[in-house]
């Protein structure tokens, strides 16, 4: 068997962990021969391959290293038009390829259910720190992120607490709210607004207030999809080209504009970016990732193709690409994390509500 192996869409921590699992697998299970796909799904679109050999001895050492050593592409998409496509299959039966794992997010389970269709046998891989496939209760790099935002709000919580400020954390998570959810109450932060509840700013603003009164200093963790009642996204800038044109961003400082005014406390947002992207996975994410690339690897002895790997009710398993391509998975509205949130106090920035009760019941006290 000769199996091609790439990782598409943005970087993240336990990248090389699947693509060792996956070798070491397909190595001692049946002696295939693997073949590295560099720099996504681009390394099949251009005139020639670009390809490297993947050994023992070249994913050996790799486990903890953040990153990807096939290198990535979120712009890369073979489906863009038919010729590339087809120029993309044509240089994969050139490679000889029986089958390709594709490591990716939404955006590269789209095109590998795409190339699927078109003949190409597929297992795919779910990545993405912001752990909104459908189907997957649990992406590896997201554990990483959160344990990054958390010590984020922990370093800011101190100079909020020192300057008597209120300080905005922005984190990534596109259309949903996990990154900032956990991470929030992980650093007891005292607002968590997520894109799925629309906040009301003056029920931000009155958390703030309050605790100016009492403790002089707030954390408010903002997912960057997040918006106010009645307003629109924050879109940082729209990339035509890429799978997924919309980069969201800066949320934190339309916050911090709008509360300003508000507020006798200075206000600072902060925008942590790509820094959730990287370095090294933490040890649950370094076991997932091989346990994801171990699965992804019996799919392809079984024959089990147009697939992607997947973890639900704690068992890993499979589900059809058709069941990932299209929407994502969000926060329930009633999901457990978002009551245990409002009983202790945090705000979630809903009308009416101040400090996670109800305005009019007494003020709570927040976690921080």
């Amino acid at each position: 068997m000769r199996i091609g192996i790439l990782t598409g869409g943005g970087d993240c921590p336990g990248l090389n962990a699947v693509i060792r699992a996956v070798v070491k697998s397909l190595l001692r299970q049946c002696g295939a021969e693997v073949i590295g796909i560099q720099d996504g799904f681009g390394g099949l679109m251009g005139e020639a391959p670009r390809v490297r050999p993947l050994d023992w001895a070249s994913v050996s050492g790799i486990l903890m290293q953040g990153g990807t050593i096939l290198g990535t592409s979120n712009r890369a998409n073979p489906l863009r038009s038919e010729a590339e496509a087809a120029r993309a299959l044509a240089h994969a039966r050139a490679l000889g390829l029986q089958a390709l794992v594709v490591i990716g997010g939404d955006g590269s389970m789209a095109i590998a259910h795409g190339l699927s269709q078109r003949g190409l046998p597929i297992v795919g891989v779910p990545k993405t720190i912001d752990n909104d496939i459908p189907g997957c209760e649990r992406s590896f790099g997201f554990d990483t992120a959160v344990a990054t935002v958390t010590e984020a709000i922990e370093r800011l919580q101190t100079t909020a607490q020192s300057h008597g400020r209120v300080m905005i954390v922005e984190t990534m998570g596109r259309y949903a709210g996990w990154i900032a959810l956990e991470a929030g109450l992980a650093g007891a932060a005292d607002v968590i607004l997520l894109p799925e509840i629309d906040f009301d700013i003056e029920a931000v603003a009155a958390v703030c207030r309050e605790r100016e009164r009492r403790q002089r200093y707030t954390i408010v963790c903002i997912g960057e999809g997040a918006k106010p009642i009645g307003g629109t996204l924050t879109v940082q800038q729209r990339i035509a080209d890429s799978p997924d044109p919309i980069r969201l961003g800066g949320v934190a400082h339309a916050l911090a504009a709008a509360l300003q005014p508000r507020l006798a406390s200075e206000v600072r947002a902060t925008v942590l970016g790509h820094v959730q992207r990287g370095g090294s996975p933490t040890p649950f994410d370094r076991v997932l990732a091989t346990q994801f690339g171990n699965e992804a690897a019996q799919l392809v002895m079984r024959g089990a193709f147009d697939r992607m790997v997947t973890l639900q009710d704690g068992r890993l398993g499979s589900i059809a690409l058709a069941e990932v391509v299209h929407g994502s998975r969000r926060v329930p509205l009633d999901h457990p994390l978002l009551r245990a949130a409002r009983q202790i106090g945090v705000s979630l920035g809903e009308a009416g509500r101040v400090g996670g009760t109800d305005a009019g019941a007494g003020i709570g006290s927040g976690v921080g």
